[in-house]
């Protein structure tokens, strides 16, 4: 009887076999399921979500993305990415992706790697998934030696998932300092960017943000007013023009979304993949040795009457044109990218426009930082010097104006890239010191007939040494004083200044030493990392 019933049997299972196998999708099949999967990953947070993206004068994050790669070269990683979070119901919505798109393309045919928030699917918060595909390609960009550009636009924390997500968060940190000064790292805030979500692009080099668009903060306008009773709003807390000249937190401001993006692309076609690399060096066009009749004159006779350091600037960098970074924060100080016959530089320039070009706090910061930035990537520096001293008062002692003033001297001594000063008018005490002197290892210095190079001025210096004297016998040392030691003369006598030359001669004498130092190698003391007095 038992064996009846096992042969009885065998007919059902055949059937049920032969159901099951036309359960298996045909090859098309699989294509169209491929395809729906993709369509899915592709659409993000869907149509609506996307529409009010749009509504709100933003672009999606693929739209970022497309935007900032050259055409058709993003190989996106990790498409199909769902989070595994199974609290508050989360379980039942899953989107592929999970709010974060990764990969690498090209941008003017280099290699980079590209990550961007998606607003759409969960107000862009980081989960542990989306943060582990962050990870992967900061390490592939860390291994591969190329540039890694955040696009950011999220609510923050995802906060059904806890600990996960913080620890998400802690691990992109950890990502971006061991990058840092290895590839270049630049973040671009498109939306929100709060709470612990701000600490990412602040260890990156560059921070781009959107004009009226952008927000970046701590705490938010609401925690601020309950706390301390301030009332706030978001773009006066922290809004893009807040973080660009107040804060000193971002460094470029675009009108728009497509501006910004263009203007990353441009940043990085000053700088080299890696810091393994040399700058980079193009074709140049613009002739060398091309002189400015109009830089005789640029400089006044008036050693107390301003002048715009940005005409000397653009007249002697190739086709005049000078990338600019954070114009809004500090003006007493200048920095940015140019092209040199063709080589690229980092310049830093004392601004007598602004506060006579005096050296404080946010200036030496903002220095400092663009200084050490440029040295990390073998970015030659020219350092354009007018300045009176460091600013005085209360405020900045009790600030820390030393502990602060010292961060440019470490900044420039530590610097082994090719270092070409050229003082243009007053450099005075510590501050003559401070802005790439010979004595903190500048290789070629440079000074105008216009010099004047002492401890302080003429004026300063004659009330203190004659102080006893009447007015007719001080005028007549002041008059002395001004020949013997506001020139830079004693210090060409000395060989702290290379070289006097004419104003109109400016280029062509700074390409030269660019040139003559391109070889240079120097090595700095074996050590695991210096103190800087942060």
């Amino acid at each position: 009887m038992k064996e009846e019933k096992k042969s009885s049997n065998k007919p059902k299972a055949a059937k049920k076999a032969k159901e099951e196998l036309k359960k298996v999708l045909t090859f098309d099949e699989k294509i169209k399921d491929f395809e729906h999967r993709i369509k899915l990953a592709e659409l993000g947070g869907g149509k609506d979500r996307i529409k009010k993206q749009h509504e709100a004068g933003k672009l999606t994050a693929r739209e970022r993305i497309d935007i900032f790669l050259d055409q058709g070269t993003f190989v996106e990683l990790d498409k199909l990415v769902t989070h595994k979070c199974t609290d508050f119901g989360m379980e039942k919505s899953k989107i592929p992706g999970d709010g974060v798109i990764a990969g690498y393309g090209k941008v003017d045919g280099r290699l980079v790697y590209v990550f961007a928030y998606d607003f759409t699917v969960f107000g862009g918060s980081l989960s542990r998934t989306n943060a582990d595909k962050i990870i992967k390609v900061q390490k592939l960009a860390l291994k591969n030696g190329a540039p890694i550009i955040g696009i950011n636009d999220s609510g923050g924390a995802r906060i059904q998932e806890g600990i996960g997500s913080l620890g998400g968060y802690a691990d992109i940190f950890y990502n971006n300092t061991m990058a840092s000064g290895v590839i270049p790292q630049i973040s671009a805030i498109m939306g929100p960017c709060a709470g612990g979500a701000v600490y990412s692009p602040a260890l990156t080099d560059f921070i781009f943000m959107v004009k009226d668009k952008s927000h970046m903060f701590v705490t938010g306008p609401d925690v601020i007013k309950a706390v301390t009773h301030e009332d706030v709003s978001k773009e006066d807390l922290g809004g893009a023009f807040t973080h660009n000249s107040k804060s000193g937190v971002a460094h470029f401001m675009g009108e728009n979304e497509e501006t910004t993006l263009m203007m990353m692309r441009e940043l990085l076609s000053f700088l080299p993949s890696n810091n393994m690399e040399d700058a980079p060096v193009k074709n140049c066009e613009d002739d060398t040795t091309r002189e400015d009749e109009s830089l005789n004159s640029l400089i006044p006779n008036d050693p107390n009457k301003p002048y715009d350091i940005k005409e000397l600037i653009h007249s002697v960098v190739d086709d005049q044109y000078f990338y600019e970074a954070s114009p809004h924060f500090a003006a007493n100080i200048v920095t940015g990218f140019a092209w040199m016959g063709g080589m690229s530089v980092g310049i830093v320039a004392n601004q007598p426009a602004v506060l006579a070009g005096v050296l404080d706090i946010n200036a030496s910061i903002k220095a400092a930082r663009f200084v050490r930035f440029c040295d990390a990537f073998n970015i030659p520096l020219i350092t354009l010097q007018d300045v009176p001293g460091f600013l005085p008062g209360t405020l900045q002692e009790h600030a820390g104006i030393i502990r602060n003033g010292a961060k440019l001297v470490f900044a420039y001594s530590e610097a082994t890239v090719p270092k070409i000063t050229l003082i243009t008018r007053k450099s005075y005490g510590g501050a003559y010191c401070v802005m790439s002197s010979k004595h903190i290892g500048a290789d070629i210095n440079l000074a105008y007939p216009s010099a004047e190079i002492a401890v302080m001025g003429p004026e300063g210096a004659v009330n203190i040494l004659y102080r006893k004297a009447d007015a007719k016998e001080k005028a007549k040392i002041l008059e002395d004083y001004k020949a013997r030691f506001a020139t830079p003369y004693q210090a060409a006598e000395l060989g702290y200044i290379d070289e006097i030359i004419m104003p109109k001669q400016t280029r062509h004498k700074l390409i030269q030493a660019l040139e003559m130092t391109q070889n240079k190698t120097v090595n700095n003391p074996p050590k695991k990392h210096g103190n800087i007095p942060l």
